[in-house]
């Protein structure tokens, strides 16, 4: 009742054009809350189709985006094993290059070298062939 006091008592100090105006208002804020909580409960179903087939979208997209990850972390592992593979062949292959170096065959042993060396000369001389 103190409620109902204090509002009789605000509209005494209002002129009557005034009271009119202040009861209008507060009819049309009472519309106002009412199309608020109208609105609030009722789905406009143009939109609500829209953004459901937005979440739709991006479910789908996330779950490309998942497999699309799952995908990249198997490709690099896969080109990891296969770098590894790689290797072995190349250093096998450098290994081979290196022991299968051709050696230069030794002159004759019995042909003198420019007429004025001994057997010694020529044997040092093919030893020093044979290591290039």
């Amino acid at each position: 009742m103190t409620m109902a006091v204090d509002e009789q008592d605000d509209q005494s100090e209002f002129t009557p054009r005034e009271a009119e105006l202040q009861g209008q208002i507060d009819g049309l804020q009472s519309q106002v809350i009412d199309l608020h909580k109208a609105w609030e409960t009722t789905e406009n179903p143009e939109l609500s189709s829209e953004v459901q087939s937005l979440k739709e979208k991006l479910g789908d997209h996330s779950k490309q985006l998942e497999l699309s990850a799952e995908k990249l972390n198997q490709l690099q592992t896969e080109n990891a094993a296969l770098r590894d593979q790689n290797k072995a062949p190349n250093t096998a292959s450098n290994k081979k290059r290196r022991f299968n170096t051709r050696v230069r065959p030794m002159g004759s042993l019995s042909t003198p070298n420019t007429g004025e060396g001994t057997t010694n000369a020529t044997l040092a001389s093919g030893a020093a062939g044979a290591t290039r």
